[in-house]
């Protein structure tokens, strides 16, 4: 866990650890807003969250977007999507909105990238994140959210 935490801070995302119990205020605490929650992530986590947008437009005027993951691999710090499954939602949705919450329990977490792998067998659409979207000009200078959330926290249960 503690690899996990260092590789994503290295990252510039936020890392907050939590229990189960007080999973539902962490969350509350780190978005503010209009709040879009997968549609298998549970009520109870995020009573207040919308469940559904009409298309691309809505996902714009979202503040902050809340999944869960299918794997997280340590040693890369590297957060894997699986977009078929309810709690992680359409790719788009971790995608266009500036703000991304990504819920990680442990058992989810895996040492290296070949573990990783061996845990998506089957699963189609993916997407691998490490760290907020960010890349560099001609000049070697740091631009975050040009193609996706500005900001990445993730929270360790």
């Amino acid at each position: 866990m503690d690899l996990l935490a260092e590789r994503l801070r290295d990252y510039r995302a936020t890392v907050t650890f939590t229990s189960p119990t007080t999973l539902p205020e962490t969350l509350a605490s780190l978005v503010t807003g209009k709040v879009l929650a997968a549609p298998g992530v549970p009520q109870d986590w995020l009573p207040d969250a919308t469940r559904e947008v009409a298309g691309l437009a809505d996902l714009r005027e979202v503040d902050a977007v809340v999944t869960c993951c299918r794997v997280a691999v340590a040693e890369t710090g590297t957060i894997v999507l699986d977009h078929d499954a309810p709690d992680q939602a359409e790719r788009a949705w971790t995608l266009v909105p500036d703000h991304h919450v990504v819920v990680v329990r442990r058992a989810q977490v895996v040492m290296g990238v070949p573990d990783a792998v061996a845990e998506l067998t089957g699963v189609r659409t993916q997407t691998w994140i490490s760290g907020p979207s960010a890349t560099s000009d001609i000049e070697l200078e740091r631009v975050e959210g040009v193609h996706g959330p500005r900001r990445l926290d993730v929270v360790i249960v």
